[in-house]
């Protein structure tokens, strides 16, 4: 059906779309909607290509999923399975890829405001490497790896200041982020001099994240030169080598059709080659390379599925569709203008009839319209409305707005489905409160 959908997905004999060999029909019927469906062939095979294409040109290089995406312990034990790398950004994370299965070692925590309870449970778990963003968390780590016998392995995270082509709110490489200590104005030299005086912790090279959804190679081959040349100065200067190097992640996924994201070999070629540049020309040896596919990961193998609802038609103005879900699952159309496409799951559409609709989420809020301006055959109440492109940064950042309960997570595959994580109940709700 199109590289914005699971691999896995076509039509049956009754024109019931199937994703991994399962009708979303019976999952609907089963677990219920909004209801957030993975293929399992999919997850996998992109884990798989990932990392085919990075340790076949940089041998001994790995691949690492960023879990802020979409993480649950069956994502973190495929994560275990397939041999990459996680990367965190909370202590929750933290516990979930250990409670998965991920080696301490395979485990990175990120973050720009780490709370002290966070940086004591990757130091207790001994995990691989602690990502530095700060003045304020060296000023932790010093005190809280005084008494190691090893030290804790730690990257700087740089801010290059390089723009890039994205929503503003997911540029991160730019002089003005919160992320990473600067290269320009000095804070980042500061911090390698800072991470040097300190026993208990290992400096071993430098991470920079420039953005996300990107569908061009210029910002990530722009900001490894001026990384590697910070790299090769801080050599000269202070004596550290650059053992390991992450230009970040962030490569665009297909959201609509003619969307046309890079490959993984391509992708791969073009880092390999900027760092293998840039290392000759400043007689650096080649690190081990670390990069960060999270929503490339996730995204095209995780879809949406809702119920129809009400409609109402707004004459000369728009008609709305409204699904039983929207901003409290889905927030990226109202927080980033996210665009998606959609089609009718539970029949084949007559073709032959097709309206311009609005797709409106149920919450209380006028910007919940989860896909304005779509082209679809009409859609009736009880009809089923399939969403792909969702497995990344939608769930990860939904909410219980309007005390609404979180879908269910089902992993498909071979013909079988399997619930990996159950729908709230209303006593989910109240579990927490105190009367």
């Amino acid at each position: 059906m199109g590289e914005v959908w699971p691999v896995t997905t076509c039509r049956n004999d009754a024109g019931e779309l199937t994703v991994g060999g399962v009708s979303l029909v019976s999952l609907a019927n089963e677990f219920g909607t909004p209801l957030y469906i993975y293929d399992e062939e999919t997850l996998r095979t992109s884990m798989r290509a990932w990392k085919h294409a990075l340790t076949s040109r940089l041998p001994g290089s790995r691949v690492v999923y960023a879990g802020k995406a979409f993480l649950c312990t069956a994502m973190a034990q495929i994560i275990a399975e397939e041999g990459l790398g996680l990367d965190c950004v909370s202590d929750g994370e933290l516990f979930v890829g250990l409670n998965g299965g991920v080696a301490s070692a395979m485990l990175s925590l990120h973050g720009n405001n780490k709370g002290r309870n966070e940086i004591e449970m990757a130091l207790e778990a001994n995990i691989g490497k602690i990502i530095v963003d700060n003045f304020d968390e060296i000023e932790m780590l010093a005190e809280l790896t005084a008494d190691r016998d090893e030290p804790i392995t730690v990257l700087i995270r740089l801010n290059p200041g390089v723009d890039v082509h994205t929503h503003k709110k997911i540029s991160t490489g730019m002089a003005d982020s919160k992320f990473g200590l600067p290269i320009a104005d000095g804070q980042a030299e500061e911090a390698v001099i800072q991470l040097q005086q300190l026993p208990g912790v290992h400096l071993a090279g430098y991470h920079a994240h420039v953005g996300s959804q990107l569908f061009d190679t210029d910002a990530h081959t722009a900001a490894i030169a001026d990384m590697i040349a910070f790299a090769a100065d801080m050599r000269a200067k202070h004596s550290v080598e650059l053992e390991i190097f992450s230009p970040g992640g962030g490569f665009g996924i297909s959201y609509l059709d003619g969307d046309a994201p890079l490959t993984p070999d391509y992708w791969v070629e073009i880092l390999a080659t900027a760092i293998e540049s840039a290392c000759t020309a400043h007689e650096l040896p080649l690190p081990m390379v670390i990069i960060e596919p999270g929503r490339a990961i996730a995204g095209p193998a995780g879809l949406t599925v809702y119920t129809v609802g009400t409609r109402k038609e707004l004459e000369g103005i728009r008609t709305y569709v409204s699904v039983d879900g929207g901003m409290a699952d889905n927030i990226r159309p109202s927080l980033y203008d996210a665009r998606y496409t959609a089609v009718i799951a539970n029949r084949e559409p007559q073709e032959d009839v097709i309206e311009n609709v609005t797709i409106a989420g149920k919450y209380c809020e006028s910007g919940d319209l989860l896909i304005e301006d779509i082209s679809l055959p009409p859609a009736h109440e009880g009809d089923l409305l399939a969403v792909p492109a969702t497995g990344a940064y939608c769930l990860a950042m939904g909410s219980n707005y309007n005390m609404s309960l979180k879908p269910a997570v089902v992993l498909v595959n071979q013909s079988a489905a399997r619930l990996i994580r159950r729908r709230e109940s209303f006593a989910d709700l109240i579990r927490l409160d105190l009367p």
